[in-house]
Parts: structure tokens; C-alpha cells; sequence
């Protein structure tokens, strides 16, 4: 079986102390995230944990079946690129003088369809969203100018298909 990257979605109660166990379950079996993510769900009360990895698809069934096995946890997914709409967001700050000296920057900042943020005297911040090779894109061209600080998030999606989850919760209502 050769390597693909998954995101695995995780419906879970908000409990301290999960995330933690969560990421042992990687840790014991040498698989790194590459991205991870966790917020508020579509269902009050319920927390999404967005991890991608990069294994088969054996180890992120056995992956998704150990995580389930955790009392708060009430159901794990796994999904394949193609299968979920995904994003990254990233922040941008750079020193203001380059924003009217450098009129390349200006260019770059419109061609990459980012977003200012903030300017002020000594700074501007942009936003950046898009898919990983774009923000590695605008990292690259803005690189030569100096970067002061980045900041990327992790990896947010929805699946195409309609998840289980709906339909088991409305079972548990």
C-alpha cells in the first residue's frame, strides 16, 4: 500500500486532556501530523478535531478505530483529498516601507488574491487562504523582501458527501 495524505475528522466532547491522548495514538505508531486543527462543530456542544496525516490507508483505518475507542469521542472519519473541501489560512507580516518602496509587493499581494489586514508605520499584515501550495507560493515571492513574522493554521474542511454524523446524532436525540 503506498502513502496518501487523509484528513480524519473527529467528533468528540470537550474534555481536557483528549487532544493529548489523541496524539499518543499517533505517536505510538510513528505517524507525524502534518496539520491539526480543532474548533467548535455544527452540533452545539461538540468539538471537530481536523488532523491530516500522510500513511496507507490501513494504518489510518487502525488510526481511526483506536481514536474512537475513547470515551468522549463519538465518531471518527477519514477522507482522501478528493473527497473534502479544504483550506489553510496564513498571515503575512512585513515591513511597511517595503509596501511603497517595492512596488513588486503590491503586485504580489494583488496577484495572489490575499487580503491586507492591518497597516500601520512600521508593518502591514496579509491574509492569505487557499490550498497549501498557494500559500507556499506567496511564502516564496514575499520571502526575498523580508518576512517579519508567518503564521499558517491548520488544515480546515468539510466532507462532499453527507456525513454520518447528522444522522447519528438525530438517532441519539
Amino acid at each position: 500500500m503506498e502513502n496518501k495524505t487523509f484528513t480524519i475528522s473527529v467528533y468528540s466532547e470537550n474534555n481536557v486532556g483528549l487532544l493529548n491522548r489523541i496524539s499518543g495514538i499517533f505517536l505510538k505508531r510513528h505517524i507525524n501530523i502534518l496539520s491539526l486543527n480543532v474548533s467548535e462543530s455544527e452540533i452545539e456542544h461538540v468539538s471537530r478535531f481536523i488532523i491530516v496525516v500522510d500513511t496507507t490507508e490501513k494504518w489510518v483505518q487502525n488510526i481511526v478505530g483506536q481514536i474512537e475507542k475513547q470515551i468522549e469521542v463519538i465518531k471518527a472519519f477519514y477522507h482522501v483529498d478528493e473527497e473534502t473541501i479544504f483550506l489553510e489560512s496564513a498571515l503575512f507580516k512585513i515591513q511597511s516601507n517595503l509596501l511603497f518602496d517595492e512596488r513588486q509587493i503590491q503586485n504580489i499581494i494583488k496577484d495572489s488574491n490575499s487580503d491586507m489586514v492591518t497597516v500601520s508605520r512600521d508593518f502591514f499584515v496579509i491574509s492569505k487562504s487557499g490550498k497549501r501550495a498557494e500559500i507556499d507560493e506567496l511564502h516564496a515571492k514575499l520571502k526575498p523582501f523580508g518576512i517579519m513574522q508567518f503564521v499558517r493554521s491548520g488544515r480546515i474542511s468539510v466532507s462532499k458527501e453527507k456525513m454520518e454524523i447528522s444522522t447519528l446524532l438525530e438517532d441519539l436525540s
